[in-house]
């Protein structure tokens, strides 16, 4: 991706500062949410197998459910606890000839999951042993790991309380 000019860089800040003050409401005075959470997040994935050895035995996710879908025969439809009630499911969809994952309007840029920081440091462990390549520690704070799971999708492992984003409480 080019980079911007000073002056494209200049508009983008200043567009985002009327953004804020326009809709990002003071904590006290914000509306409670009108849903309860995520309950799943659904994306596409090469192979059954292999997003199953990796979420479930990589990174330690449950499989909780394996099941056709039921509007695509053929179709694989799974799920991994995320925790805290929450959810990650893919479809395969046997025959679709799967281009290589890019960034791009309305994909996934990349979905940060919420671990302990045991979880985190056995995960960078994992990683290293594996040789899997990733970006972090960091933010100072070494709090993500930045990685690609087998679909070409960009996961973070983000050691950080759910609500709070880089040490500032959110919700």
């Amino acid at each position: 991706m080019p980079e911007p000019t000073g002056a494209e860089l200049a508009a983008v800040r200043e567009r985002r500062e009327q953004l804020r003050e326009k809709y990002l409401h003071p904590k006290s005075t914000r509306s409670p949410s009108t849903a309860r959470g995520i309950h799943h997040a659904a994306f596409v994935c090469r192979d059954v197998e292999e997003t199953i050895r990796f979420y479930q035995d990589f990174l330690g996710f449950p499989l909780v459910e394996l099941v056709e879908n039921r509007d695509y025969t053929g179709s694989s439809h799974f799920f991994f606890d995320l925790g805290n009630r929450t959810l990650l499911g893919f479809f395969d969809f046997p025959g679709l000839d799967h281009e290589p994952y890019k960034e791009t309007i309305g994909a996934l840029q990349h979905m940060a999951i919420s671990v302990t920081s045991e979880q985190f440091e056995a995960a960078k462990a994992k990683l290293d042993d594996a040789k899997v390549d990733y970006l972090g520690p960091d933010r100072g704070a070494d709090d993500s790991l930045y990685f690609r799971d087998p679909n070409g999708m960009g996961i973070e492992l983000y050691r950080e309380v759910l609500g709070n984003f880089e040490g500032s409480e959110l919700l």
